[in-house]
């Protein structure tokens, strides 16, 4: 088949409605914690919530001069404010797990729309 140079688009069924983009740091000297503490704990609440399909996390290749180390993205199904309700919900009923170990200062959420 001849290559038409059309992009193609997935019908919007098959997509996310949107990205929740993550910048965040540790608290000072609780690196391990954090890590330990997203991956064991937040992560997993977050997936839990209906709507969060997805979650992969990062670490920056090159620190130096950068002011976040950590970047997670979350492929959504529902509208990203309404998934920010149920996880604050969570959080304050005890359901989901808070911690001491993340920066609160640093924290810089995004909710992204498919084009």
């Amino acid at each position: 088949m001849e290559d038409s140079g059309e992009v193609l688009i997935e019908e919007e069924s098959a997509m996310a409605k949107q990205l929740m983009v993550v910048f965040s740091n540790s608290a000072e000297g609780k690196d391990a914690e954090f890590n330990e503490w997203y991956d064991r704990a937040h992560a997993p609440d977050l997936l839990s919530i209906d709507g969060v399909e997805s979650c992969q996390r990062f670490e920056i290749a090159n620190p130096e001069g950068a002011t976040h180390r950590y970047l997670a993205m979350y492929e959504l199904t529902r509208d990203g404010n309404e998934i920010m309700g149920d996880l604050m919900e969570g959080m304050a009923s005890g359901k989901f797990e808070a911690s001491d170990t993340v920066d609160p200062n640093s924290a810089v959420i995004g909710f992204w729309n498919p084009r």
